[in-house]
């Protein structure tokens, strides 16, 4: 595991982090809205847990090109990885404090996380240890690194393996972002596209095609949706399309 030592300090606290159980995860659920984050003056960090190897086409090389070249399609300042095993991902104490103490050192205002239902154990397992560092965080008299903080808010973005149909509490649109999410997750070569050429829809014909449904939903071209355990409380009803 990466030594917390090692961890990029961020120019100020961070708005939002966003947590990838694999290189790859946050640009699947949110690479658009990522990128309208960015383009609105926020700033915004994505935290892999893995390296996402090994992969049938990736190698750990491979994979740290592919997620430079998509953390520059998104225009992201700040990507760390905190090195922890890739299909071995569990919700120990371990883990749990080495993730509370990013958030104490880089202190985020939102976080965002894989949707807590999936078929995959490291999105289930990491959807369970972000939600249990946000608490540790907060904790004083402790060894950890950095001043107690809690995030304010924990929204779930949805980077599934299973066949359901999400129940989001919003959508955002990302039409004006469409063509950066498409630019980073095409950077992953090695898991979308490499190997599956014959496969029809292709990966990238699917996503824009669910990208549209959301987006049809809420009356425009592109969307991604978002769901929240806690209730999302306005303070003016101005935005809302």
């Amino acid at each position: 595991m990466n030594s917390i030592e090692q961890c990029p300090i961020s120019n100020g606290s961070l708005d939002a982090l966003v947590i990838a159980p694999h290189p790859d995860d946050a640009e699947l659920g949110m690479g658009g809205t990522i990128a309208k984050l960015i383009a609105k003056g926020w700033n915004v960090g994505v935290l892999d847990l893995t390296t996402g190897e090994p992969t049938p086409h990736g190698s750990l090389e491979i994979r740290e090109k592919e997620t430079k070249i998509a953390t520059e399609s998104l225009g992201l300042k700040w990507r760390w990885n905190l090195g922890m095993r890739n299909r071995y991902l569990e919700a120990t104490i371990e883990n749990r404090q080495a993730l509370a103490e990013v958030f104490r050192i880089t202190r985020p205002r939102w976080l965002f996380a894989p949707y807590w239902e999936d078929a995959h154990p490291d999105h289930v397992a990491a959807t369970q240890m972000i939600e249990a560092a946000r608490f540790w965080s907060k904790l004083s008299k402790t060894d950890m690194a950095g001043e107690p903080f809690h995030p304010a808010r924990i929204f779930y973005y949805y980077c599934i393996h299973l066949k359901l149909v999400p129940q989001p509490a919003f959508i955002i649109d990302i039409t004006d972002q469409w063509e950066s999410k498409l630019a980073s997750v095409s950077a992953y070569q090695s898991q979308f596209i490499t190997g599956k050429e014959s496969i029809s829809p292709s990966f990238l014909e699917r996503m824009k095609s669910e990208s549209e449904f959301w987006g049809k939903a809420i009356g425009v071209r592109y969307g991604e949706p978002f769901a929240s355990r806690e209730p999302i409380g306005l303070s003016m009803m101005d935005n809302l399309i």
